[in-house]
């Protein structure tokens, strides 16, 4: 919450008193997230409904997949930022869906690639009327939710002294933990809870370095896994120092590392290990993300019928024989066949002079 109050809510408030800024934030955010390769986002927007039509606006004519979530708040924030009441609240988050939806009803289904999202900012902010209505209106509409659970120290501490439970309880007694729900951290969560998502099939967004700045708790990424939960890999933009998903690949291999090597039972024949490999961070940046969303079931595949959303990542230069940006190759005579090990050192050490290319549904974006 400190950090919130010092920083977010005045963000927040400040673009949704300036169209014209708010404008300009979301369109370099866009250039950005095509410059990292991401061609599908999950955003947290404010709690303006204009503001959040900007965003939605801005990300379909960029061609960039988003999920865009009109943030519900009714108690808990400044004065002069929060909804004036959950009846408020929930009309301003009905009309958003209606008016995002319409936005793009006359595009062909497969270019209409903004959809709105219900996202109660988290417990501390919503009232159990508002989380109850929003459990409603998801169901009447079939509509994506995201919100944070179990992120902070503070967070669960809080939820626990003003309303006597755990924050996943709440959720699940006001119908918000379902599989179009997408909850942001879980740090605080052990592998009993990792079963529940797991049984209400909702996803999990793993944002590595966001957690090692607002969490004492690093997320249990590998008992997820081993549960069968559904993670997709996030950076959470605002909430670190990258908005590029290599960066979440490779911070979550070394969380799990560190995890591991505090292990008690490290040294005991047959315990598992908690790391996570690259192969598995790189599923989980791609294909798991996918799945985390509800995309089409093909996605993040390449297959004959799948929506073709992939990036061209050039290693060498064949012509110069050389590597491409920070990758040396200087011992690959005569090479042909790109090898894994190839694969690993773009993981390792790539960036954006590797990715020639970046599209969604079929179309170049970053052109």
């Amino acid at each position: 919450m400190e950090w919130l109050n010092e920083y977010a809510f005045k963000a927040e408030e400040k673009m949704d008193a300036d169209p014209v800024l708010a404008r300009k934030v979301y369109t370099r955010l866009a250039e950005r997230l095509i410059q990292a390769g991401t061609g599908s986002v999950l955003l947290f927007g404010t709690i303006l409904e204009e503001t959040n039509l900007i965003l939605a606006e801005v990300l379909q004519s960029a061609g960039i997949r988003g999920f865009v979530g009109k943030l519900s708040m009714d108690i808990s924030s400044r004065p002069s930022y929060i909804e004036p009441s959950a009846a408020a609240s929930l009309e301003n988050a009905r009309r958003f869906v209606k008016n995002v939806r319409e936005s793009v009803a006359h595009l062909d289904p497969h270019r209409q690639l903004v959809q709105p999202v219900l996202t109660p900012r988290f417990v501390p902010t919503c009232t159990d009327e508002l989380l109850n209505g929003l459990g409603q209106l998801a169901q009447e509409e079939s509509l994506m939710i995201q919100s944070h659970l179990a992120e902070a120290h503070d967070q669960v501490k809080w939820v626990k002294e003003e309303r006597g439970e755990e924050d996943i309880k709440i959720f699940e007694r006001h119908n918000l933990m379902t599989p179009r729900t997408v909850q942001a951290h879980c740090t605080f969560l052990d592998v009993p809870s990792l079963s529940q998502l797991r049984t209400h099939g909702t996803s999990i967004a793993h944002c590595p370095l966001s957690n090692a700045y607002f969490s004492t708790e690093p997320f249990r990424l590998r008992e997820a896994l081993d549960q069968g939960v559904k993670v997709g890999l996030g950076t959470d933009i605002a909430g670190g120092y990258s908005i590029d998903i290599m960066n979440a690949m490779r911070q979550s291999v070394i969380v799990s590392r560190m995890r591991d090597g505090q292990r008690e039972d490290r040294h005991t024949p047959g315990s598992r290990s908690l790391t996570v490999d690259w192969k598995e961070s790189l599923y989980l940046a791609t294909r798991g993300g996918a799945i985390a969303l509800g995309l089409h079931p093909k996605s993040g595949i390449f297959q004959v019928g799948a929506p073709f959303d992939a990036q061209y990542i050039k290693l060498f230069d064949n012509v110069n024989k050389n590597g491409v940006g920070a990758l040396d190759f200087l011992d690959l005579h005569g090479m042909r066949e790109i090898a894994e090990d190839m694969v690993e050192k773009w993981w390792c050490i790539g960036d954006d002079r590797n990715r020639t290319g970046v599209w969604v549904q079929g179309i170049n974006v970053s052109k």
